[in-house]
């Protein structure tokens, strides 16, 4: 009756806790094809569209949402990389626009890198050409590495105006650029680039400018297989920006942050000028008046036996503290013309065991008064000392100076360049603009709403109930109770069925054991001459004390409830009657 009572309130604590604790109710839609897809339900999907751009605001805008769009603008780079094997040179990296791997948003498809461990190109023109004058660079994109990244950039190219980029489908890493941006990593080293090209207007030569490393560690976005989106920022004042998710990850300047620096130095060493052959260097030197002093002794040994040590009273000097073991015999198998003349181990002397000490005394080591060590002279200040030498300083004859370095070349594309040892690396909404207002309007449209849903699809079961009950607290701990009926049901019903076990084992413990019972049997059987109880009374009377002794243990009769408390040890009667033989 308990049991069943139990099992009723397990069942009813299940149900209330599964009504209550569920996660969201999902709803059914059908896609484009027709075909039924489960979806959250409409309070937690997030709509997406693509983002359309708002005419003259962008230098470029791309989505890659549309695929026939997409065919028309991007073009696959059919080049092959100077220096290298052939079989490698060519850039035959797979593109293609698709779903993430992981969908997010409905019908937001972005451009995958879909090969490894080959050069891969793809490059599109811009809307119209960006010219460094009076307004600011805003560049943007996002970045999912979707099986992580063990080696290998993502970063974006923007091309340089001219006609080395006139044909794309030429496009590869000799191809001139203005600006390098994005990450990179191999191994540990994970790296977040800004590199532009200026051109030196003396001569026309072409220096790469590598900005200052930030400060943060930029590990986790190769790792954790989610959308990140990449922004650069560069002024007309020469002042640079750069966020990771919003966050700003490094900022400076043109003319101070970057190696080598923009401007050369105006004054360089003269490369003719050389050290004279009397130069001294040296601020100190020995001193060459010093002589050693004749009472120095150099072969003073460091330490020496103690003069005013004694040898111990009982030191026996003519034992040795090592003996051969008298007992040790020479094995049967020794060979003499290969294992040398046989000889006794060496054990201590059992006569040095009780004496103070045995063998050759010798006076312990003290430190020697007399020893110096070797002489050197004492050092003094040189009087010959001109200082540390240094090459004259001459005008530079290749400097200038560049205040306007964002000036840099017209850009006039945009592409990917690269090589990963990681595939299914997917690139979305990648924006060129002069304004941050319009490139933070379109993150909302399109990263923000990634983020947002990614939150949502992350809540838990917990964060599901909260919002269920509305975040009042006054419900929190009713709900709680609910579920935590069927819990406390379990425990409870665990705990009684320990209790019964343990007092059923009591019972049993009481009562001769049936294998004490077999063991005198068989032990009758295999005695033809010991007595036998075959008789058919006297297995009647056994059977009524069976049934005495199962009334006995039986709690609930009251009227045995002393036994049972009590029980008496009971000593088994020898057997007196004969077997008796049997008919067949």
């Amino acid at each position: 009756m308990k049991d069943k009572f139990l099992l009723n309130l397990l069942i009813l604590g299940l149900l209330v806790a599964g009504n209550v604790c569920q996660e969201e109710p999902l709803t059914v839609d059908e896609d484009d094809d027709g075909v039924v897809v489960e979806s959250e339900d409409a309070e937690d999907f997030i709509e997406y569209k693509s983002p359309v751009p708002e005419p003259g605001k962008f230098y470029f805008a791309e989505h890659f949402d549309d695929k026939a769009e997409f065919e028309k603008k991007w073009v696959k780079s059919r080049a092959k990389k100077e220096g290298i094997d052939e079989d490698i040179a060519k850039y035959d990296g797979l593109w293609a626009v698709e779903e993430p791997m992981k969908s997010i948003l409905r019908d937001d498809l972005g451009l995958v890198l879909k090969s490894k461990a080959k050069h891969a190109a793809i490059a599109s023109r811009l809307t119209k050409p960006f010219v460094f004058a009076d307004k600011p660079l805003v560049v943007q994109y996002e970045v999912t590495w979707q099986d992580g990244q063990e080696c290998g950039g993502s970063y974006i190219k923007l091309l340089s105006s001219g006609k080395d980029t006139a044909d794309l489908a030429q496009f590869q890493d000799k191809t001139p650029y203005t600006i390098m941006f994005g990450p990179d990593k191999c191994g540990n080293d994970a790296k977040l680039h800004f590199i532009f090209r200026h051109i030196n207007p003396i001569n026309g030569t072409i220096t790469e400018k590598h900005s200052k490393k930030p400060k943060d560690r930029l590990e986790e976005p190769f790792k954790d297989k989610q959308p990140h989106l990449y922004q650069l920022v560069l002024r007309p004042d020469n002042t640079f920006t750069v966020r990771v998710d919003h966050n700003i990850v490094n900022e400076g300047h043109l003319l101070e942050d970057f190696q080598p620096p923009v401007n050369p130095p105006k004054e360089i060493d003269d490369p003719t000028d050389k050290k004279p052959e009397d130069w001294d260097e040296r601020e100190r030197i020995p001193d060459p008046e010093a002589r050693k002093p004749e009472d120095w002794d150099e072969d003073a040994p460091p330490q020496i036996p103690d003069p005013n040590a004694v040898k111990p009273d009982g030191w026996l000097d003519d034992l040795e503290e090592m003996i051969a073991d008298p007992d040790a015999k020479k094995p049967d198998d020794w060979d003499v013309d290969i294992d040398g003349e046989w000889e006794a181990p060496l054990i201590p002397n059992p006569l040095c065991e009780k004496a103070v000490g045995c063998g050759l005394w010798k006076a312990p080591l003290v430190k020697n008064p007399d020893y110096k060590g070797k002489w050197r002279a004492p050092y003094i200040d040189n009087p010959n000392y001109k200082g540390k030498w240094s090459p004259r300083r001459i005008p530079n004859p290749d400097f200038f100076e560049d205040l306007h370095p964002f000036k840099m070349t017209t850009i006039s594309a945009v592409g990917f360049e690269l090589w990963s040892m990681s595939g299914d690396i997917l690139f979305d909404n990648l924006v060129i603009s002069d304004d941050e207002t319009v490139v933070r309007d379109w993150a909302a449209q399109t990263y923000d709403l990634k983020r947002k849903q990614i939150d949502r699809q992350s809540h838990t079961l917990w964060e599901r109930l909260l919002k269920r009950l509305n975040y009042k607290p006054g419900w929190w701990a009713v709900y709680f109770c609910y579920c935590a009926i069927p819990v406390v049901a379990y425990i409870y019903f665990l705990a009684q069925r320990v209790k019964e076990e343990k007092t059923e084992h009591h019972k049993k413990t009481d009562e001769p054991s049936h294998d004490d019972a077999d063991h005198h049997q068989h032990a009758e059987l295999d005695d033809p001459l010991a007595p036998s109880s075959d008789n058919e009374a006297d297995a009647a009377d056994e059977v009524d004390d069976d049934d005495d002794r199962e009334r006995n243990s039986d709690p609930d009769n009251s009227e045995d409830a002393e036994e049972v408390q009590a029980p008496v040890e009971r000593t088994p009667e020898p057997a007196t009657r004969k077997r008796r033989a049997r008919k067949d």
